[in-house]
């Protein structure tokens, strides 16, 4: 039990999918896990531990942005020994081939600052994911016809942002979207030894405007779940 997640020894799985709205996670906890069971609701934050095929896994929130995130991936590496941790959640498109409900594998990660930026001072470091998590991943999503992007992705200290000139830049440079945990996620997996990913739906578009309606986001958010869960447990 720590400060912000009540879950007793032995009830946060090893594996821990990451989306950023509690709800959302209690949603796919009850969609995609047999007999999952809630192990945390500290300040409304829910954590739900179940098995998918066999496998221990923990579905729990993390809020939005990359201090919510970096609090709650920071008890579960330090106080839960959570080895694997994958980011599910929501992106803004910035390249024209990426479309409403592809799904990106975020690469690597840029940002303008992080909750880790103070530890590396005058180093640019270059945070990425897992190797074999990203290639897993990628194999998943193919191999169920799901159209995926592989690269490098954004994460903003912002949501409603006001610097078009860096989304221009950034877009240039080939990100392929925009987003708010995954850099911290693979700053502490990188500094702990942890399997880290993010597989992000496209939820909208910040070059044409497009949005996926609220009604389709529930299918097109279980593929992202159900790729997160094979490259898991892949092999």
């Amino acid at each position: 039990m720590t400060v912000h997640i009540g879950a007793k020894p032995g009830d946060i799985a090893p594996t821990v999918l990451m989306p950023g709205d509690p709800y959302r996670a209690r949603w796919a906890a009850e969609t995609f896990l047999d007999a999952p069971r809630l192990v945390n609701e500290v300040r409304g934050m829910l954590g739900y531990t179940g098995t998918w095929q066999g496998h221990p896994v923990t579905i729990h929130g993390s809020g939005m942005g990359m201090p919510s995130f970096s609090i709650y991936a920071n008890e579960l590496i330090r106080d839960y020994d959570v080895q694997t941790l994958i980011r599910v959640g929501s992106a803004g498109a910035m390249q024209p081939r990426v479309q409403i409900r592809d799904v990106v594998l975020a690469m690597s990660c840029s940002s303008l600052s992080t909750p880790s930026t103070g530890i590396f001072r005058d180093l640019n470091f270059a945070p990425c994911a897992d190797f074999d998590l990203l290639c897993a991943a990628r194999q998943v999503a193919r191999d169920k016809g799901i159209t995926v992007h592989v690269g490098n992705v954004y994460s903003s200290d912002v949501f409603y942002d006001e610097r078009p000139d860096l989304n221009e830049i950034m877009t240039r440079h080939g990100v392929l979207a925009v987003e708010m945990e995954a850099a911290e996620l693979y700053n502490l997996c990188a500094r702990h030894g942890r399997r880290g990913l993010a597989v992000l739906t496209i939820s909208d578009h910040l070059q044409t405007g497009a949005a996926l309606p609220s009604a389709d986001r529930e299918r097109s958010f279980g593929e992202m779940i159900e790729i997160a869960l094979g490259a898991a447990f892949a092999g």
